[in-house]
């Protein structure tokens, strides 16, 4: 018998790309899947994509996620915080939610609204020192999908003093599926098709994350609506303060990262070669006209920007390689 897990929220996007993962995962055993207004549907009939899955949604409750010896909360901000404190410390615990990755209560309360839950162990890996501290946890808070995407791309470069922290520029395109399955106007395909459009400028929830995870101080982030299902792409730029390759920095930083990838002299990230993967792919050069270091990040939102980030550090929770069940290969064409 394997490792017993339950994914709460499981009718959402984040939650159904979980699912996928989890049924194919050596070690896991898929024992229940929850949802709150399609709880009694068959889960494929929300997920047409996982049939053969034999499961039936059942309503998001403690009892039927303590018998679990591992939990997803994939539920929106907001809603994880109270569920997670119903369970037994022996149930571990991943929050792809924002409840539980802020320190500051403030930041929270600004950008949030409401009272702040606490942080919990910050998921992601691949920060210095951050592997050991998740393997020890029995709750961690994954990151936010744009966070990953611009942490990755800048927080090597800002902790060896490569470049500024306080003038850091960020535009990041979005797929859809980033916005979660709720029905909205302006998620409509005849809305978003041929069209890009920025949205939540200057106030973005994902701001202070992505301070407290690079180390940034000063932080300017223009998030865009792309039209395409999954995917980010984004462009980092800082100022340099010698004449460090910016490229090189990140290649020594993510030498030994398996699902970290700096591409070679010349080749640029693109969303598609990440899809269906949990890999980040990274470039870096620096503008021959500002002067200033420019990095350009690509992975797939629902997977190193949600699901799979969620499964690599759960694996790392329960001792296994942090690969288990997750390609580095993205799906193409």
């Amino acid at each position: 018998m394997g490792i017993r897990t339950v994914v709460a929220g499981a009718s959402g996007y984040a939650g159904g790309e979980l699912l996928r993962l989890l049924a194919g995962h050596p070690e896991f055993e898929l024992i229940a899947a929850t949802a709150h207004t399609q709880a009694g549907q068959p889960v494929t009939a929300v997920h047409p994509q996982l049939a053969g899955l034999d499961l039936v949604f059942a309503a998001t409750e403690p009892a039927t996620l303590a018998d679990a010896d591992l939990v997803f909360l994939a539920l929106p901000h907001g809603q994880s915080a109270a569920l997670a404190a119903a369970l037994p410390d022996t149930v571990k615990v991943v929050d792809l939610g924002a409840d539980h990755r802020l320190r500051d209560a403030g930041a929270w309360s600004r950008y949030y609204g409401g009272e702040h839950a606490g942080a919990w162990t910050y998921g992601l890996p691949e920060l210095p020192g951050q592997r050991a501290e998740i393997a020890a946890a029995s709750r961690v808070a994954s990151t936010g999908c744009y966070a990953v995407a611009t942490t990755l791309a800048l927080a090597p470069l800002i902790a060896a003093g490569a470049v500024r922290p306080d003038d850091v520029v960020v535009v990041a395109a979005s797929g859809t599926s980033g916005a979660g399955r709720a029905a909205k106007t302006h998620l409509l395909g005849s809305e978003v098709m041929g069209d890009l459009s920025p949205y939540k400028v200057g106030a973005h929830q994902h701001v202070p994350e992505i301070k407290q995870a690079t180390g940034a101080t000063g932080l300017s982030f223009t998030p865009v609506l792309a039209p395409m299902p999954r995917g980010i792409l984004a462009t980092e730029s800082a100022v340099p303060t010698g004449d460090a390759d910016p490229r090189a920095v990140l290649a020594a930083a993510y030498a030994d990262a398996p699902f970290v990838h700096v591409l070679p002299e010349g080749a640029w990230p693109h969303t598609a070669a990440t899809a269906g993967s949990n890999s980040c792919h990274l470039q870096a050069t620096v503008d021959v006209d500002s002067g200033r270091a420019i990095v350009v990040s690509a992975i797939d939102n629902l997977g190193k920007g949600a699901a799979g980030q969620a499964v690599q550090n759960a694996n790392l929770m329960v001792g296994l390689p942090e690969t288990t069940g997750l390609s580095v290969f993205g799906v193409a064409p």
